[in-house]
């Protein structure tokens, strides 16, 4: 009888000690997290991308590990990628056109989920957005083909405008494409467009001074890593020379913005989330449709308005999804 006790005492110790083996060399996810932007700008981004891992069961630190990197001068890019991939990652996230073609060249195996993405076909990341066939599949902010909507605005608010500035990045390339998108639905709302080039925050006030020499009265602000990263500068410029302006997304209003137009940060935050989870248990990028958002809110700064002393009619502030005060 004891010879069976103990017998059964030696398996079950077998057994409990393969268990706890198993628990001890089970590995823990890593990711790689690459921002083309300053972490201040990336902040409501990033915290609804590490609430959506939340959401979905993940405790950064115990089961899942998080690398963070997030880098303005877009020339250390591909060497921040190469520095994450090297970690041994499971998944490497990108945050930008920038960052995403970055980490592309870096790595061809590694999967890579991008945020803040204006046009991913064009710029290489994907083969089509039903099939990306790559390594590389995420979010597209539609950045482009929402330029003629956020030039209706300006229009609707201001039926006397005729002339924009087009604040953009020739070396963005997510800035471009909404450069290029903004010509036909200008021609067609009656307006003429001024290429207001700006690819440093030192270049922006000399912009802006050569923007109001130009006759512009008004701005529209393309997304772009360096306008991202000087919001608050540039809606000050914008205040300083007078022109009324609109951009692509929230945080820009909130951060001295006239008007806003564009999908919300934390859901794009979140589809990140949800696509890393997606490739964590299993699911290839290359078989995971890119995605568009389909909400869109309108904010509107009523604190700009009064300094620009431009009155934001009735019907537009009605349709605003959040009203600044």
């Amino acid at each position: 009888m004891r010879s069976k006790i103990r017998s059964l005492l030696l398996c079950a110790a077998v057994a409990l000690g393969s268990t706890v083996q198993a628990q001890q060399t089970k590995k823990v996810p890593r990711l790689g997290y690459l921002a083309a932007v300053s972490a201040s700008a990336d902040a409501p981004r990033l915290e609804a991308f590490r609430q959506g891992l939340r959401d979905l069961g993940y405790v950064e630190g115990q089961s899942i590990l998080v690398e963070y990197r997030h880098e303005r001068d877009l020339q250390r890019l591909p060497g921040l990628a190469a520095e994450l991939i090297r970690l041994d990652i499971d998944v490497l996230v990108a945050v930008t056109t920038n960052a995403a073609q970055a980490a592309k060249k870096m790595t061809t195996t590694v999967p890579i989920v991008f945020m803040g993405v204006t046009d991913p076909v064009a710029a290489g990341l994907a083969e089509s957005l039903a099939r990306p066939g790559g390594n590389s599949t995420g979010i597209t902010n539609v950045a482009a083909i929402l330029t003629g909507k956020r030039l209706e605005l300006l229009k609707q608010t201001e039926p006397r405008i005729s002339r924009v500035a087009v604040l953009w990045d020739p070396k963005a390339p997510g800035s471009i494409p909404q450069w290029e998108a903004s010509q036909d639905p200008a021609g067609k709302l009656g307006l003429q467009l001024y290429s207001m080039e700006a690819s440093s925050a030192d270049g922006y006030a000399a912009a802006f001074k050569e923007a109001v020499k130009a006759r512009s009265t008004a701005v529209w602000v393309t997304l772009n890593p360096v306008a991202n990263s000087n919001q608050k500068l540039i809606a000050e410029l914008a205040i300083e020379n007078g022109l009324p302006s609109i951009c692509a997304r929230s945080d820009y209003a909130e951060n001295g913005c006239l008007m806003a137009y564009g999908p919300g940060y934390g859901t794009e935050g979140k589809d990140g989330a949800r696509y890393v989870d997606r490739i964590l248990k299993g699911a290839k990028p290359a078989d995971l449709p890119i995605e568009q958002p389909t909400k869109f809110e309108l904010v509107v700064n009523l604190k700009t308005a009064k300094r620009l002393g431009f009155p934001i009619p009735r019907p537009v502030l009605n349709r605003a999804d959040k009203v600044i005060q």
